[in-house]
């Protein structure tokens, strides 16, 4: 399947810092900056926070003006420009209230529509919900968001789902015909046809194509061009069930719990907490 994808490409190439600053960019920041434009051009950042989450029991209420002080790694939740009030989280938070409440619009929507695509599809469940997790961690962090997306939800989901997660991004440039995924034209229209991966990824993909668990990773970047189109907007309460079944709730709430990622998912909970 095929998908174009329209940007300004003068006005991309600017706004990483003009073509002498994309020349000296290795080729998976420069991938991930594109995604992170066709996300902000596919939903968009106006009146997020009223949007998103309210004026009432908000723990800041002040906006801060645009400022080129954060750096594009950063995930959403910490630049007040794009998420300027943070709703009170419930004292056990779940996956659900992290959607509604702290997961920003553009990692939202851009998963719900994945997730959309799959179920719509009649995918087995295990891709649906992995099309649905692939890039939440995106609020908090963006680089490599596909290792630190299989950190994030490690503990709470079926392995092979994590491991889904941490293989996409390299997936993600390496045409499969039998799948009918091809990388996006867009690549090389703003990158040029000599556009290589890092050696990592490259090795990512090596590790991936040996694998029994390939074709998870290979769905999620399947799904994952359908999460740019236009269309009626999914809602979370659309995949209650499969969360319900796929999600491992911890009792005490996520953030709260024990595991490797906990530390992760209190960043979130209070993305203000200096120390």
């Amino acid at each position: 399947m095929k998908h174009d994808f329209n940007i300004d490409r003068r006005k991309f190439i600017a706004k990483l810092g003009g073509t002498a600053a994309v020349a000296v960019m290795s080729s998976e920041v420069l991938a991930d900056a594109l995604e992170d434009e066709l996300m902000e051009n596919a939903y968009g950042y106006d009146d997020m926070g009223s949007r998103r989450y309210g004026a009432e029991e908000c723990l800041d209420r002040e906006i801060f003006t645009a400022s080129n002080d954060i750096r594009r790694g950063a995930g959403w939740i910490f630049d007040k420009t794009k998420t300027p009030v943070l709703a009170r989280m419930p004292a056990q938070p779940t996956l659900v209230d992290f959607f509604n409440h702290r997961f920003t619009v553009p990692s939202v929507e851009h998963c719900l529509k994945c997730a959309k695509h799959a179920l719509d599809e009649g995918q087995d469940e295990i891709f649906v919900f992995a099309a649905l997790v692939h890039d939440i961690v995106m609020t908090l962090f963006k680089g490599d968001h596909a290792w630190w997306g299989y950190q994030f939800i490690g503990p709470y989901v079926n392995e092979r789902v994590a491991w889904a997660v941490r293989y996409h991004q390299a997936l993600r440039f390496l045409d499969d015909p039998e799948t009918d995924y091809t990388m996006p034209e867009l690549y090389n229209c703003v990158f040029g046809r000599e556009y290589v991966p890092e050696p990592y990824i490259q090795q990512a993909q090596k590790e991936a194509l040996a694998h029994e668990w390939y074709i998870h990773a290979r769905m999620i970047t399947v799904n994952d061009l359908y999460g740019f189109t236009p269309g009626p907007q999914p809602v979370i309460e659309d995949f209650i069930d499969i969360i319900g079944r796929n999600w491992k709730q911890p009792a005490e709430g996520l953030g709260h719990d024990n595991t490797s990622a906990s530390h992760m998912w209190r960043a979130l909970l209070d993305p203000d907490r200096p120390l």
